[in-house]
């Protein structure tokens, strides 16, 4: 079975920064393409950011120059750092993440949803 688990929300004032991990725990045998989405209240989900198999990275307008995704293969983790955040950044942040299996399987996982909030 495959979890994903994000930390690193919570509150914080327009300008400050947060880090986003997400960590995959389970039977797998590697974590491949990683993307970050997010959903503010009484909207859809959007996309964030993303980073492929081979390490190209990729964002939404809103938030290039501002946040970075990457990626620990080793710690199976996926990262989101985001710098100037502000109050319209407010959202609960997913991660999604394409792990493999050993016998060659794929599966798109997603994580539970971390609470990020933003005060101006």
């Amino acid at each position: 079975q495959v979890q994903l688990v994000e930390s690193g929300g919570g509150l914080v004032q327009a300008g400050g920064s947060l880090k986003l991990s997400c960590g995959v725990s389970g039977s797998i045998f590697s974590i491949n393409a990683g993307n970050w989405y997010r959903q503010a209240p009484g909207k859809q989900r959007d996309w964030v950011a993303g980073i492929s198999t081979s390490g190209i990275r990729t964002y939404a307008d809103s938030v290039k120059g501002r946040f970075t995704i990457s990626r620990d293969s080793a710690k199976r983790t996926v990262y989101l750092q985001m710098n100037s955040l502000k109050p319209e950044d407010t959202a609960v942040y997913y991660c999604n993440v394409f792990v493999r299996f050993e016998d060659g399987r794929g599966f798109d996982s997603w994580g539970r949803g971390t609470q990020i909030t933003v005060s101006s």
